[in-house]
């Protein structure tokens, strides 16, 4: 079974490398400690129950949508950009919630072999399991859209800006801040 989820997640990454195991095996772990259903090994969230919290953008939350269903469209797929291999779920369903962080490798890998190590590796050997750090967010909501004042484009009601007498999106928008260099 874990053999034919492994092949949809290099199908849909385009490749099989170490930074989509990292997301694999994180998916995995995460159906393992917060008791999520699974059917054919997939835990595809239909809505928000379900919620991934990354703090990468790298290729390892291309398995976290195959495996788990979470996506930016859904609204259950964040970013919160640090950089660091780690992932918060939350299972809104449960109340239960975990942060995984990945433990660092051994050092002077190549790419393969970092690729065989993690192939390797289970996944509580890959990861420290600890508390979610941030809050649940709130599910998604749906907001209005508006018209620029200046370019005349839309954007949702709540990514506008006041200033003065118009109403601008983000990108025409000029924060005014003197500590600005």
């Amino acid at each position: 079974m874990r053999d034919k989820i492994w092949e949809k997640c290099v199908e849909f990454h385009g490749h099989a490398c170490g930074g989509l195991t990292i997301g694999y095996k994180a998916a995995l772990y995460a159906v393992e400690l917060l008791d999520l259903k699974t059917g054919d090994g997939c835990c595809v969230s239909e809505d928000e129950q379900l919620v991934c919290i990354s703090e990468n953008d790298a290729c390892g939350v291309d398995a976290i949508q195959v495996i788990l269903g979470c996506s930016v469209g859904k609204g259950n797929l964040l970013f919160h950009m640090c950089g660091k291999q780690a992932f918060s779920f939350y299972n809104r369903s449960t109340g239960k919630s975990v942060r995984l962080v990945l433990k660092p490798r051994p050092e002077g890998l190549s790419k393969g072999e970092s690729f065989r190590y993690y192939q390797a590796c289970s996944p509580k050997e890959m990861f420290d399991v600890k508390e979610t750090r941030i809050p649940l967010p709130e599910k998604a909501r749906i907001f209005k859209s508006i018209s620029c004042s200046r370019c005349g484009e839309t954007a949702s009601e709540n990514m506008m800006r006041l200033q003065g007498e118009e109403i601008l999106c983000r990108d025409c928008f000029h924060d005014y801040n003197r500590f600005q260099v």
